[in-house]
């Protein structure tokens, strides 16, 4: 199972609401939609369904940056190594991570000492190695690096730091590639569909003493022969 796999398995599966950020709360909705109306206020239209208070919230958000240059840098690179450019979607970078991670901080600030001691500590942890830092290392090296916090199982002791730091960023990547238009086609949701409800089925009736009446069934009947 490669990294996109594991990710998608964590998506769609039981757990994926206790991994991904708790349904990624923005205090507004989901950070898809979230990221979607800041655009919308950002380009000066109104947005639809959202109460005074979260549009001036939102305006807020987007007037202020958290990440310098160099923070962001390290952040694409490793949502990129976290998910890559693949024969079936673009790389996280490609679906706009990098923003929406640093909407999110903003939005969640309980993320930002996290995140920025984590990239800190990152490139401590390469200049004390490689003698640059994380995004001026080689291919090589930077996977060298992922690898010592990327699974707590084995990681050093002295690593612990670091494991916290990439389990978050993972989490952020994961949330928002898999929240983006991209995210969304990759692992194939459709969203709801309609569909036709042909009434309690007959056995569950039953089982409680239940059943409808001729009226009832000569609507369901038209219902269905006119769907």
């Amino acid at each position: 199972m490669d990294r996109r796999e594991s990710l998608k398995a964590i998506v769609v599966g039981t757990v994926s609401s206790a991994l991904l950020l708790e349904g990624c709360d923005t205090r507004t909705s989901d950070g898809q939609e979230a990221a979607e109306v800041a655009e919308v206020v950002e380009s000066g239209g109104e947005a639809a369904g959202r109460m005074p208070e979260e549009v001036e919230r939102l305006k807020l958000i987007r007037s202020k940056q958290f990440f310098t240059k160099p923070e962001l840098a390290t952040i694409t690179v490793l949502s990129d190594i976290i998910i890559p450019k693949d024969e079936v979607s673009g790389s996280a970078s490609e679906a706009g991570v990098p923003d929406f991670i640093e909407f999110i901080v903003k939005d969640k600030p309980e993320h930002q000492t996290p995140m920025r001691s984590g990239l800190k500590w990152l490139d401590i942890q390469c200049l004390n190695r490689y003698e640059r830092s994380f995004v001026d290392c080689s291919e090589k090296q930077q996977l060298e690096m992922v690898d010592a916090i990327a699974y707590p199982e084995r990681a050093k002791p002295e690593m612990k730091k670091g494991v916290a730091f990439f389990n978050l960023m993972r989490n952020l990547t994961a949330t928002g590639f898999f929240t983006s238009e991209m995210g969304v086609k990759d692992i194939g949701y459709e969203g709801n569909r309609p569909n036709q409800w042909k009434g309690v089925p007959a056995d569950v009736l039953k089982q409680h003493n239940l059943a409808y009446t001729e009226k009832e069934l000569r609507e369901c009947v038209k219902f269905e022969n006119n769907a």
